[in-house]
């Protein structure tokens, strides 16, 4: 079950640091003005006063103690605390009444929701009554009714705004494993979609090769034929949908392109041409682009990189330039470059990485593109 404690620490375990008990207990300073009035004896009498000081810095520590372990076992002990204060505070009246800031305090972390302001105006009501009383006017009283209006408003809104912060972290984890539980039944349903009625028909073809084995050979054979044909395309179309789920596709891939050069401060040129291509092809594309910008962004130290998609002669041509300065080598060993080869060599493309003398870096990949199967 989670507390509110889990709920505080929650945010340090990202290196967030939100407000504790440890960090509001200094507040506890504010009764060094009933101190002080007891130790230059103008609180009397003593056997009460020193009891009823000790009560109030006592009192202050459980209720913000239990403000960020356990709120409902605040307010009780907050309780105590407003007596105590206003008690000693209208019998003893001078320093006393720094008390009353140190309660307001108290109560801003203690309190949320709609009655909190009541308690701060009550508080300050209370104050103004018991300076007016203690002979001070309006104008020195004013000092501390906003000080004690401001002393319960600040922690109260750290307090929610660090709440805020916690909600809505957990708001993002939730929506981040609902978008993963809802992608995995999706991935469930185009699985099923693409295999269930192929097994099915596999299935049948094997028992009937089973069955004219040996009275129809021919059969048989056409049977098995058929069996064989079914399981390549439905391995086609496993590919393909695995494809579509490893990459976003070649315009979502120059679109994210775009927007890394120019966080990197590089100027980008990107020209391509109307095409449609297989969901495999589109998603190899994507791959390239991907890859290609890394590399420039992170080793390049490029003013500008060109990415053009060129359609001819029965292929897609796409390359990626910069003008960055000579390199010892050509970067062409990387698992991320070395991964691109072997996939533009599987669809009976090539790969092509170049770093002139001159400066500069060029990825090209071609891969077979017929423009009429396409369509």
């Amino acid at each position: 079950m989670t507390t509110e404690r889990d709920i505080w620490l929650d945010p340090l375990r990202e290196g967030e640091r939100g407000p504790d008990a440890k960090g509001m207990f200094f507040w506890v300073v504010l009764a060094a003005g009933a101190v002080w009035d007891i130790a230059h004896g103008r609180s009397h009498p003593l056997w009460l006063a020193w009891p009823a000081v000790g009560a109030a810095a006592g009192l202050y520590f459980i209720t913000t103690h239990y403000s960020f372990a356990d709120r409902r076992r605040a307010l009780p002990s907050l309780g105590l605390l407003a007596a105590a204060v206003l008690a000693a505070a209208a019998g003893f009246g001078g320093n006393w009444l720094y008390l009353v800031i140190m309660l307001a305090i108290a109560t801003g972390i203690a309190v949320q929701g709609r009655i909190l302001p009541l308690l701060l105006f009550a508080e300050c009501a209370a104050a103004l009554i018991l300076a007016v009383r203690g002979g001070a006017g309006l104008t020195d009283a004013a000092p501390l009714v906003w000080g004690t209006f401001t002393a319960g408003l600040i922690p109260a809104m750290i307090v929610r705004l660090w709440s805020a912060i916690h909600e809505l972290k957990a708001t993002r984890e939730e929506l981040a494993r609902t978008a993963v539980t809802e992608e995995r039944l999706r991935f469930s349903r185009d699985l099923h979609d693409l295999l269930g009625h192929t097994l099915s028909v596999m299935v049948v073809k094997a028992e009937a090769v089973r069955r004219l084995t040996r009275v129809d050979a021919e059969a048989a054979t056409a049977q098995a034929a058929d069996i064989e044909r079914i399981g390549r395309e439905a391995l086609a179309e496993v590919r393909a949908a695995v494809t579509g789920y490893r990459g976003r596709g070649l315009p979502a891939e120059l679109d994210t392109a775009q927007a890394v050069l120019a966080d990197a401060g590089i100027g980008a040129v990107v020209r391509t041409c109307p095409v449609r291509t297989a969901p495999e092809i589109d998603a190899l594309l994507g791959w390239a682009v991907r890859e290609g910008v890394t590399n420039v962004v992170r080793h390049s130290g490029a003013a500008s990189c060109e990415i053009d998609l060129i359609e001819g002669g029965g292929r897609l041509l796409l390359e990626i330039r910069d003008d960055g300065p000579a390199r010892e080598k050509a970067p062409g060993h990387g698992n991320g470059l070395t991964g691109l080869r072997e996939r533009v060599r599987a669809v009976g493309g090539s790969l092509e990485i170049a770093a002139p003398p001159s400066g500069g870096f060029l990825l090209r990949v071609a891969v077979p593109y017929d423009k009429g199967e396409q369509a």
